[in-house]
């Protein structure tokens, strides 16, 4: 008798576990495109370069063309140089971008997070050897 209640506690456990586990699956990609405005990003935008220099006028560009599938798609640093490998998550009710661009001196890594209408993020070139951080804000 021990046994049977056991086979059928276990089975219960391993049937909850189961639906637990699809059911924050299921719940987390639909909150990527239900919850949060991830079409945001879509746009123009104007990168500063260097934010913390007022005096300067070092800015590039990013065109998001595209937001699906937790992809992006578009332009990054001037026009020709296309995003690569672009993704979008939105942990924490937050929009973060990764992306990867490059040119001639090579690739460049590329992270951001929105935040009350601008993109923060940073850009690092391991030719180059640096790292920039940057404010962008959306073209009209």
């Amino acid at each position: 008798m021990y046994g049977i209640l056991k086979s059928i506690t276990m089975k219960k456990v391993y049937v909850f576990i189961s639906f637990f586990v699809l059911w924050n699956i299921t719940n987390s990609y639909a909150q990527i495109s239900s919850d949060h405005k991830v079409d945001a990003l879509l746009g123009n935008w104007k990168i500063d370069m260097s934010p913390s220099d007022k005096s300067d006028n070092n800015y590039a560009i990013m065109i998001i063309d595209k937001v699906s599938n937790n992809s992006i798609e578009g332009t990054f640093y001037r026009e020709g140089v296309k995003i690569r490998e672009g993704r979008v998550n939105t942990l924490n009710s937050n929009i973060y971008g990764a992306l990867v661009s490059g040119d001639n001196s090579g690739d460049y890594n590329t992270s951001f997070y929105l935040k009350n209408g601008k993109l923060y993020g940073s850009t690092h070139s391991l030719k180059k050897d640096f790292l920039a951080v940057w404010v962008a804000t959306k073209e009209k």
